[in-house]
């Protein structure tokens, strides 16, 4: 029994003996648990390119006309004839509507026969002005000679001056009549109702007609309303980040769905000097000529306009651009080495598929497909480059930026 727990203790002996020799062995060497390289990750690249880039901004709006002004009579009277409609042509000095002009007819031959009197009067206060003339011119001989009496003058002389005035007041209200009978006939004028001829530049066109043939009209009772739709008027809105950068005469690109596929010119001809406290926008103006009749007011329409352009700058595809840590950045791609590198940027004009690089210079080739997956100094697997040394999707991207398309958010 002594040989047996003997042995069992030498065993158990050994054991805990070859453990402390594995413990003092493992922390002389210094043994950890091995790490594993990272892998390589595939990636697609596009070379850096120097061009120009342009800075678009895209803004919505509506058209209106030029000018718009109502048609309406000056007088009252019923409305005999209307034969304008929706969509006419007018010009300046047509003639649009006719109102009965019978009691104004009657007006202006009441005013003639009141001049008439009013120049018999005149004729006969002439005449006895003359008389009274006479009269005196004959007494005052008389009165030298010591025939007629001092009396006898002063009479005649104040003979002479009441026709005198009588005269005056004759030829005054001949003048009255004659004003009077001038207001008729433009109350008879008023009756026909025309297209004002200092509107004579334009295409004018009926946009509303408010009323039919008899109806009763008061003075001012409008008629119809008369659009100025040679030149158009885009009306968009602008945020407070783009106003800076609109000014007058720049030109603008319109598009509308009415005519897919169809660019008209316009250019910026007003700018509000100040924005809507509801909105911070500010009104903007942009006139279009529109000879060929085709843009309608009330139209809605996609307006373009070339805010900035920067020559021979540094443009990289804006796939490239990621976040990390909340710095803005890019992974340019070390071809040679297998390596890709952060670099921390500053952009400028983002112009859709293209960025500009503001700082630090950058030249060689960025990644921009896979960068989610680097870090900085990573391992990394190029595509098959044929001849070109860059894939072919990424490179046709690049390829506009000479002639960049139009960017910049949509911005009502």
């Amino acid at each position: 029994m002594k040989k047996y727990v003997i042995a069992v203790i030498l065993v158990l002996g050994l054991v805990f003996l070859g453990w402390r020799i594995y413990e003092k062995t493992s922390n002389a060497t210094g043994s950890k648990p091995e790490q594993r390289p990272l892998p390589a990750v595939a990636i697609e690249i596009a070379p850096i390119q120097r061009a120009t880039i342009i800075e678009t901004g895209r803004f919505t709006g509506s058209l209106n006309p030029k000018s718009v002004f109502v048609v309406a009579p000056k007088v009252a009277g019923r409305l005999e004839k209307i034969d304008i409609h929706i969509g006419d042509t007018v010009s300046a000095g047509m003639l649009l509507a006719k109102l009965d002009d019978q009691e104004y007819m009657q007006q202006i031959g009441q005013a003639e026969a009141e001049l008439e009197v009013a120049v018999a009067n005149l004729s006969e206060r002439r005449i006895m002005q003359a008389n009274a003339q006479r009269e005196l011119t004959r007494t005052e001989a008389l009165r030298q000679k010591k025939i007629a009496s001092e009396s006898e003058l002063d009479t005649a002389r104040s003979t002479f001056k009441s026709q005198q005035a009588k005269l005056e007041v004759a030829s005054a209200q001949v003048k009255q009549k004659e004003a009077e009978l001038a207001t008729a006939r433009v109350r008879l004028s008023y009756t026909k109702i025309r297209v004002p001829s200092n509107n004579a530049q334009g295409q004018w066109v009926v946009g509303e007609r408010f009323v039919d043939q008899g109806a009763m009209l008061a003075a001012n009772t409008p008629i119809a309303s008369v659009l100025d739709i040679g030149t158009l008027t885009a009306v968009i809105f602008v945020i407070e980040r783009d106003y800076p950068k609109i000014h007058t005469k720049l030109d603008a690109l319109i598009t509308t769905d009415a005519f897919p596929g169809q660019i008209f010119s316009g250019k910026v001809a007003h700018i509000a000097p100040m924005m809507t406290e509801t909105s911070r926008e500010a009104r903007v103006e942009i006139e279009i000529e529109n000879k060929n009749g085709l843009l309608k007011p009330g139209m809605f329409v996609r307006v373009e306009i070339e805010l900035a352009q920067h020559k021979n700058v540094t443009l990289v595809p804006t796939a490239a651009i990621i976040k990390r840590n909340g710095s803005q950045g890019l992974f340019l791609a070390d071809i040679e080495n297998k390596r890709a590198r952060f670099v921390p940027v500053t952009t400028g004009i983002v112009n859709g598929a293209v960025t500009e690089i503001v700082k630090p210079p950058i030249s060689g080739s960025v990644v921009t497909l896979g960068q989610h997956l680097l870090s900085d100094g990573a391992l990394i697997v190029l595509p098959d480059q044929g001849t070109t040394g860059v894939p072919g999707p990424t490179s046709a991207v690049l390829s506009e930026a000479g002639n960049p398309p139009a960017a910049g958010g949509e911005k009502q």
